[in-house]
């Protein structure tokens, strides 16, 4: 049998391969950003993947409508590695400046933008894919590339689990880039990283009627208001002050003509939550205060579609290859490189990853206030300062040869 050949992959040689992609990674992402598709409908974005990853030469299979998995196969026996990426936009414009400039690129969509930084986590992960094919003879076991559509929908990660369930996996490797850390810093800790969330949806059933006869009506509207300031009153005193639980009250619809109360009014949102047990009785507040609101003025609340759970709980990353993760890619980036910072509460389908193998997920310094990146995620001016691109391109590779070395 070949073994890993100890140092192969020394520090030198990960700094030489990400700063000899380095024009190949900013291509990529200023290509995918530009493409800017939405979950599901990613049809140039996999095609362009599936043209690179056929250039190397790897097997792949399509994974549910857009998403790809190549395979890097060394045929010795060492590590099964599965590193994931999204590559969904959003179905919103894009500013054409971030925060101080011009961006360097835009989407070709007027209606999409790549506001999250998945053109970014496509690049990293084409060009560790390419790194790693270079020094396959170096190599043990298998690399699973998983480039996975509909993130932000949750379109893909269920058909790429089912792909990943028909081999042989040790452990999963994900990053995000993340605008509140500065460019060339990166966080890696075990526990939660991200939160996890359910979105609920109610219908208020009131009784129509003329706006001067308020008496012989229930009107649906003020049920639905009074629902959600009780809420906000019952939040403060349900729950720990300490505890991160979010309410999101972020739509409240009825009626639209001005002198007739609607028979319906709906009310749209999401919670987010680190603490499972906390999540549950978020979930059985919401229904308490809804269905006792909705009495007090004749009215009643269906939970459409119940309440839709976005996650089986939140992002935790393992304690040993966190650890071992950290301690190898600290040696790899300059001095105060890893940093600490507290968890993020938005929610990624990676969660569904670490619930099933061992995995860590990085999170990637874009934030440069003389580039004028920095504007939060899912903001039109949001930007991707392209100099973090080989930041993750080594944080990637370190992974892989801190469980390789590890594995030998």
């Amino acid at each position: 049998m070949s073994k890993w050949k100890e140092k192969i992959m020394d520090n030198k040689q990960i700094n030489e391969l990400a700063a000899s992609l380095r024009e190949y990674s900013i291509a990529c992402r200023r290509k995918i950003h530009r493409f800017a598709e939405i979950a599901a409908h990613e049809v140039k974005t996999s095609a362009f993947i599936q043209q690179e990853i056929q250039a190397l030469g790897l097997p792949y299979e399509k994974v549910s409508t857009t998403g790809l998995m190549a395979i890097l196969d060394t045929g010795r026996p060492g590590p099964h590695i599965a590193l994931r990426c999204d590559i969904d936009a959003l179905p919103f414009p894009e500013e054409p400046n971030n925060l101080m400039r011009p961006k360097v690129c835009v989407s070709d969509d007027p209606n999409t933008c790549h506001a999250c930084g998945h053109d970014a986590h496509s690049a990293i992960l084409l060009s560790t894919m390419k790194a790693l094919v270079s020094q396959k003879d170096q190599l043990n076991g298998s690399i699973y590339f998983c480039f996975e559509e509909g993130e932000e929908f949750g379109t893909g990660y269920q058909g790429m689990l089912d792909a990943l369930a028909k081999r042989p996996v040790d452990v999963c490797y994900g990053m995000h880039m993340l605008a509140s850390l500065e460019t060339g810093t990166v966080n890696i800790e075990a526990g939660p990283r991200m939160a996890s969330t359910f979105e609920m949806q109610m219908k208020i059933l009131g009784k129509s009627g003329h706006s001067s006869r308020p008496d012989l009506a229930h009107n649906a509207v003020f049920c639905a208001a009074n629902i959600v300031t009780n809420l906000g009153s019952v939040w403060i005193n349900a729950f720990p002050s300490g505890e991160a639980l979010p309410l999101g009250i972020t739509t409240i619809q009825g009626g639209g003509v001005y002198n007739a109360f609607p028979e319906h009014a709906f009310i749209n949102g999401t919670v987010r939550y680190y603490n499972e047990e906390l999540g549950k009785k978020a979930e059985e507040t919401i229904r308490k205060v809804a269905v006792n609101t909705a009495d007090m003025y004749d009215c009643s609340v269906e939970f459409t579609d119940e309440f839709y759970h976005m996650g089986e709980g939140p992002l935790v990353n393992d304690l040993h290859y966190s650890t071992l993760a950290y301690n190898r890619i600290k040696q790899i980036l300059p001095e105060g490189a890893m940093v600490h910072c507290p968890p993020w509460i938005a929610t990624e389908s990676f969660g569904f990853y670490c619930k099933k193998y061992p995995a860590v997920f990085a999170f990637i310094g874009i934030k440069n206030d003389e580039l004028g990146s920095g504007a939060d995620h899912h903001n039109a001016f949001f930007d991707v300062d392209e100099n973090a691109l080989d930041i993750g391109i080594k944080s990637a590779l370190g992974f892989v040869d801190a469980v390789q070395k590890e594995k030998q």
